[in-house]
């Protein structure tokens, strides 16, 4: 099997399999759901398979994915901030989505057409250097232990102790979802390492939810989990010296 036909079925297989779990999941949850709840319930499922588009598009380097990204994390960064209202963790997801990802949308636009990303060509990848990558690495441990302390004094589900898991699951996703913006909208193929962590977390987190809209996005990560795994084999390929 060729390259791009691995990566035709593969995508197929993405978009199919979370489309068909998200309407079963959507389904069974508007059956008892509560007043009010079924509306957030259909954005919920439009936001996460407009999130899903994204991460595809953006896996195969087809700039297109900022489109779907814009109308992603709009709707799931007014998710998170209903579930802190609502004395849950996602104080730190929501301000991440709604006061970076979503201006962060046109910024990666922007800079994806500057190194040659049409409707019809891939963007032209890169790699960062051993420095970098380390540097990198100390710029998220420190950011973590940082934020975690700044948002453990407000996130109303944390509970008393040292370390307080609710934050953990909050604080990590934060940190890799900035860097992996900055790498992604630089066209660094470093990004899909943060992605990995940042939709491990992004599980963990919605497990511990007990809104009715949680299982479609723990359905919506594990996607992107497997997802992420292919885009880093694609942007391996992508980012070699003469691609």
């Amino acid at each position: 099997m060729t390259e791009k036909t691995f990566n035709k079925w593969f995508n197929v297989f993405i978009l199919a399999g979370m489309a068909v779990v998200t309407c079963i999941v959507t389904g069974i949850k508007l059956q008892n759901a509560g007043s009010g709840e079924h509306l957030w319930l259909l954005l919920s499922a439009f936001g996460s398979l407009m999130g899903v588009l994204a991460t595809v598009c953006s896996a195969n380097g087809w700039i297109i994915t900022f489109l779907f990204g814009f109308l992603d994390v709009s709707i799931y960064g007014i998710a998170c901030w209903m579930n802190w209202l609502d004395g849950g963790s996602g104080l730190g997801n929501a301000l991440l989505h709604l006061v970076y990802f979503v201006p962060m949308q046109l910024v990666g636009f922007v800079q994806w057409k500057r190194r040659g990303a049409k409707a019809s060509h891939q963007v032209k990848a890169r790699r960062l250097s051993p420095a970098m990558r380390w540097t990198w690495l100390a710029i998220s441990l420190v950011a973590t232990v940082v934020l975690y302390l700044v948002i453990a004094r407000f996130d109303r589900s944390a509970a008393e102790g040292f370390l307080k898991v609710a934050v953990i699951l909050d604080v990590i996703p934060l940190v890799c979802n900035i860097i992996g913006q900055l790498l992604m909208s630089t066209a660094y193929m470093e990004q899909w390492i943060f992605w990995m962590a940042v939709n491990v977390f992004s599980i963990a987190l919605w497990i511990n939810s007990d809104k009715s809209f949680a299982p479609v996005y723990i359905v919506k990560y594990s996607f992107y989990l497997i997802n992420s795994i292919n885009g880093l084999r694609i942007w391996y390929n992508l980012s070699k010296p003469g691609a």
